[in-house]
């Protein structure tokens, strides 16, 4: 028999949804039932959390204790760069293959680079580098920075001519 359900201890579990939409409570159910929490509860709290990221793919972390769900969001670098694009909400059903074809400038790209850092979701050593990761997000989300594609400007920091600051 597998041990009891201890109640107290505190459980994360993280899945990917769409801002401001309630998940579907079939998909919230097997990895929320066990816990013994209520999947449309659940569902509508994901959904109040994500109201922000109407329309975006986000992670949510679920932190469950005592029976009670906190949840927060992990923005990943593509939900981050799309936000930062300022586009219209679409409909995911009607619009397919979506193409990011705004333009922003190097300082929303740092701030995404920095939020990414404070997430711990970098691999970089240095700023520079995350600013690097996050230019190659914005390669493959389709869009342009300051007018350029991002691998010139990737170029062009590698060269020295843009400057990143050191944190």
């Amino acid at each position: 028999m597998p041990p009891k359900f201890d109640p107290s201890v505190i459980q994360h579990i993280t899945l990917r949804t769409t801002g401001g939409e309630v998940a579907a409570s079939s998909a919230l159910a097997p990895k929320i039932g066990p816990l013994g929490l209520s999947p449309k509860k659940v569902g509508d709290d994901i959904a109040k959390a994500t109201k922000d990221w109407k329309g975006l793919r986000v992670t949510v972390q679920l932190t469950v204790q005592n029976r009670q769900a906190t949840v927060s969001v992990l923005p990943s670098a593509s939900s981050l760069v799309i936000r930062a694009l300022k586009e219209p909400v679409r409909d995911k059903k009607k619009d397919k293959n979506i193409l990011h074809t705004g333009n922003m400038s190097i300082d929303d790209v740092i701030s995404i680079a920095k939020t990414m850092r404070d997430a711990d979701k970098s691999f970089a050593r240095e700023l520079k580098g995350t600013v690097k990761e996050i230019l190659g997000t914005c390669n493959s989300v389709g869009c342009t920075v300051d007018g350029k594609t991002p691998v010139a400007i990737q170029g062009l920091i590698d060269q020295g001519e843009i400057e990143i600051p050191a944190n």
